[in-house]
């Protein structure tokens, strides 16, 4: 059957969606209604931007199906950082509820064909308030992003670029894994130029490095996709990585 334009939406249709993501699945009926009497659905195609840097920061955002890159983008160069790639079911736009300056810092783009639920972060706040699931759960994801970050910045100070590498394979293996008769595949295409900014790298050097993977047999390349042959040899490797890094 196909799917509704965003535009002929009703709000029950907005209390279904709610309910079947990540942080509606627990909520009360009533907080799901109040939720989707605010809410929007967009339909973005690929590259457009949810927002940008400078943009007012007065939403919150739900992956309803596609895939979400965040950024940061130099004004001067137009280089791009690339902070996370997140998948259907993700939040994401939290900076929201606690920005003083009430702007964004980073770039939502969309890195696929993508349907998202817009929430004012205003009626987000009142339901936090209302409802201790709804608040738990946005107290998790902010801690767990903040120590994404932390780890990220560890790695880059510790860690060269081999193991930086693996940690994000294995990441994503874990994030968005399939599991395959060979592996796992992670089911988001991931460009060399793209791992390069997430792991502070250069193209060619990220190219080098996975073709070597390739040969050692620790990964293949599957319609652009990257199919982790064997998830614990990565694992073992940042394990030493690190004990050299770190020395007892």
């Amino acid at each position: 059957m196909q799917a509704k334009r965003a535009n002929a939406l009703s709000a029950a249709d907005l209390a279904t969606i709610i309910q079947q993501l990540d942080f509606g699945s627990t909520l009360s009926e009533q907080l799901i209604s109040e939720l989707a009497s605010s809410a929007v659905v967009l339909d973005l195609r690929r590259r457009r931007f949810v927002y940008r840097a400078g943009d007012p920061a007065d939403s919150l955002y739900a992956i309803v199906h596609g895939t979400i890159k965040l950024c940061r983008i130099d004004h001067d160069t137009e280089r791009e950082a690339v902070i996370d790639i997140l998948s259907e079911g993700s939040l994401f736009g939290e900076s929201a509820l606690y920005s003083t300056a009430g702007r964004r810092e980073n770039s939502a783009v969309a890195y696929a064909n993508s349907r998202l639920l817009r929430i004012p972060s205003g009626d987000f706040q009142k339901g936090m308030a209302e409802d201790h699931r709804l608040h738990d759960y946005t107290f998790r994801l902010i801690g767990q992003r903040l120590e994404q970050a932390e780890r990220r910045l560890a790695d880059f100070a510790l860690n060269a670029i081999p193991a930086r590498l693996d940690r994000l394979l294995a990441d994503f293996s874990d994030r968005y894994g399939v599991p395959d008769r060979g592996g796992v595949l992670i089911d988001i295409p991931l460009p060399h130029r793209e791992i390069a900014s997430i792991v502070g790298s250069t193209r060619e050097s990220v190219t080098v490095r996975l073709n070597a993977m390739r040969r050692e047999g620790t990964i293949e390349f599957v319609n652009r996709r990257i199919l982790v042959k064997r998830p614990e040899s990565l694992v073992r490797e940042i394990s030493l990585a690190s004990k050299v890094a770190n020395p007892a």
